[in-house]
């Protein structure tokens, strides 16, 4: 036989840390870079969607990473719809994320409660509110992803925080309403996400003010 007529195939070796199973920064991390390429016009919202749906349905990261092999990773930028963490606002692990399910259902997180890190909303035929107008902020930075599909997620905040956020609608509705608290110690809403024939939205409760923050951040957490 001539080898040079027939070439072996390379064998194909898989990368390695790609069987580890995907945590939820992997899939954070994976979806800000989505997020930026659809800003910059890299992706169109269709294809912005169908990967976003590829990556909560990712296992491994090793199913994570080509879903954005042909993007750049660039640092998001700090603007009207997008906001780049400082070095002392990277969420770190402080303990799983929450997670707000409601599937032909309803769930609502209200009243005097301790916010972590990062919440997880997902709604399918669903309804989900989340109202911060009286928790407790353990830290100066919240991310809250919401996804809805035919479904409604919506975010309520003091009037008297910075609310921030970064999403897209496909044939629905994702609005963030941008504020920047006139308090530097205030703390930072980032709602991220998208919906698909659904509503996500996110603003400021009306006659609503956290008016004892420091006191409550030294009390509870300090």
């Amino acid at each position: 036989m001539d080898l040079d007529k027939h070439p072996q195939k390379p064998v194909a070796h898989a990368e390695p840390g790609a069987a580890i199973r995907a945590s939820d920064a992997d899939r954070d991390r994976i979806a800000d870079i989505l997020r930026d390429a659809l800003a910059e016009g890299r992706l169109d919202a269709e294809e912005h969607s169908e990967r976003i749906e590829a990556v909560y349905r990712a296992k491994t990261v090793g199913e994570l990473e080509p879903i954005v092999q042909d993007l750049p990773a660039t640092r998001r930028r700090p603007d009207a719809t997008s906001y780049a963490y400082g070095p002392e606002e990277v969420p770190g692990p402080g303990g799983p994320a929450d997670n707000l399910i409601a599937v032909f259902s309803s769930s609502t997180r209200k009243g005097r409660w301790r916010v972590g890190r990062r919440t997880n909303a997902f709604s399918l035929f669903g309804n989900i509110e989340i109202d911060l107008t009286e928790a407790l902020f353990g830290q100066r930075l919240t991310v809250i992803n919401a996804t809805s599909i035919f479904g409604n997620v919506e975010v309520r905040v003091p009037e008297n925080i910075s609310l921030r956020g970064s999403g897209t609608g496909f044939f629905g509705n994702f609005d963030v309403l941008t504020l920047e608290a006139e308090d530097p110690e205030a703390p930072v809403v980032v709602v991220n996400g998208y919906s698909v024939f659904g509503n996500v939205e996110a603003k400021p409760k009306r006659g609503r003010r956290i008016s004892d923050l420091h006191d409550r951040l030294r009390k509870h957490f300090g």
